[in-house]
């Protein structure tokens, strides 16, 4: 264990000493590939299905504003920059609120919390059909509400996940996650809605969705019969203290952050540089995203029987790759080709983080959730506001694209960094492959 931090080392050595037995009972679980049926008698499927409908329709709304950028710039006459940080600004709001969430989650218990936290969202819903959004700072306010859904993750995640042993993490968590479908609904339904009825009026329909989902909620889901201790904010300072707990945050980061800053961008994209009108630019826009909704509970599964570093580095290899080629891609169908890929690749390597998060982080998978789930929504703010600044001071959006791809090569290199230390230490008595 030569180099580990003293943190770090008696952290492994701990492990090490109480749980040895309960691995060698484990490890053919390990080795074992989950199925979905076995979710039938394990956990609480209703709780499972209710949290993805919970973080879908969340999602769905967190997104919006990226859904109707292009005819919100145009009515409010807005620049590049302005387009872009307004599409942003929902995920900066939604990385700072998932702290407070997980805090919450700890305190009146997952279900309690994510009831709360529908009501504020559908009140700023309302707000913004029944007012409208006259102005930039307008877009922003409702920005800040909606960070609220996106704070959803620290929520419906753990809610779902302390139901189901270590050995299911990686896919009951890619279950719960890939209520991010909800971005493609935006695509899909968002700008075609707009275009028949005005864009406020879309903030009045997607009330619809989000009232049956709370109803459902509220009657279905449950908390897991585990005991939580209370977190505090020096509970996070602590864990941040680990380094292990800022590779986990840089890591989703990466992958959260470009699956989503691809989601709320690629209409403003498709329109601004291929001209098409903003149904079209939608339905491209939900192709590239649906692979990525779709991948995360693949990547998790992935992740479960190949192990999630090995799993995790051809993801952000081909990440990397994909949004290079999109940067200096001239045609639209190869621009979306590889917008697709690197789409994908950035869903299932979120399937595969959470994979390996419950290995490391068992007994603070709340706190950990919170933390994670923060770094995303501020991947999410970087790429989109990237996109946007780049398009406005450079005239392109190469510039953004590659940075983003500069960043996933990062990731990849941090991985070959840690993941020796990661199998010697802490994976040698998970409860699943490392």
């Amino acid at each position: 264990m030569s180099g580990l931090h003293f943190g770090d080392e008696n952290f492994a050595e701990q492990q090490l000493r109480q749980h040895r037995s309960l691995a060698r009972t484990l490890l053919p679980a390990r080795r074992s590939h989950v199925k979905l049926s076995q979710l039938k008698h394990a956990g609480h499927w209703p709780t499972l299905l209710t949290s993805f409908l919970y973080f879908d329709v969340s999602f769905m709304v967190w997104t919006i504003l990226g859904a109707l950028g292009a005819q919100i710039g145009a009515t409010l006459g807005l620049s590049p920059q302005q387009k872009g940080l307004m599409v942003a600004v929902p995920y900066l709001a939604g990385a700072m609120m998932r702290i407070g969430l997980g805090l919450l989650v700890d305190r009146i218990g997952a279900k309690n919390t994510g009831l709360a936290a529908q009501l504020v969202v559908m009140a700023g819903m309302a707000v913004a059909w029944l007012a409208g959004l006259d102005s930039f700072s307008h877009t922003l306010a409702l920005g800040l509400v909606l960070g609220v859904a996106g704070a959803s993750f620290a929520v419906a995640l753990p809610q779902a996940g302390r139901w189901y042993p270590p050995h299911m993490q990686g896919l009951v968590l890619g279950l719960a996650g890939a209520g991010n479908v909800g971005v493609v609904i935006d695509a899909l339904l968002a700008p075609r809605l707009a275009a028949a009825y005005g864009w406020p009026s879309v903030f009045g329909l997607a009330l619809i969705p989000l009232v049956l989902v709370f109803v459902a909620y509220a009657v279905f889901s449950k908390d897991a019969p585990v005991p939580a201790t209370r977190k505090r904010l020096a509970d996070y300072g602590a864990l941040l203290a680990q380094r292990d707990a800022h590779w986990f945050c840089f890591f989703y980061t990466t992958s959260f952050g470009g699956f989503s800053g691809l989601a709320a961008s690629l209409v403003i994209y498709f329109t601004s540089d291929f001209g098409l009108t903003p149904v079209k630019a939608g339905e491209m826009a939900a192709l590239c995203t649906l692979v990525g909704a779709l991948g995360r509970p693949l990547g998790g599964a992935i992740a479960d029987r190949l192990g999630g570093i090995r799993a995790l580095s051809f993801f952000y290899l081909t990440a990397a790759l994909a949004l290079a080629g999109a940067a200096f891609a001239s045609s639209l169908w190869i621009c979306a080709a590889a917008f697709f890929v690197a789409s994908g690749a950035f869903g299932m390597a979120n399937g595969s983080v959470f994979q390996l998060l419950p290995q490391r982080f068992a007994k603070d998978i709340g706190v950990m959730t919170g933390l994670v789930g923060a770094g995303g929504g501020l991947g999410g703010f970087l790429l989109a506001s990237s996109l946007g600044y780049s398009k406005g001071l450079t005239g392109g959006y190469q510039a953004g694209l590659l940075a983003f791809a500069a960043l996933a090569a990062f990731a990849l290199a941090g991985l070959a960094v840690v993941k020796r230390r990661w199998r010697t230490t802490w994976g040698a008595v998970a409860a699943a492959r490392i």
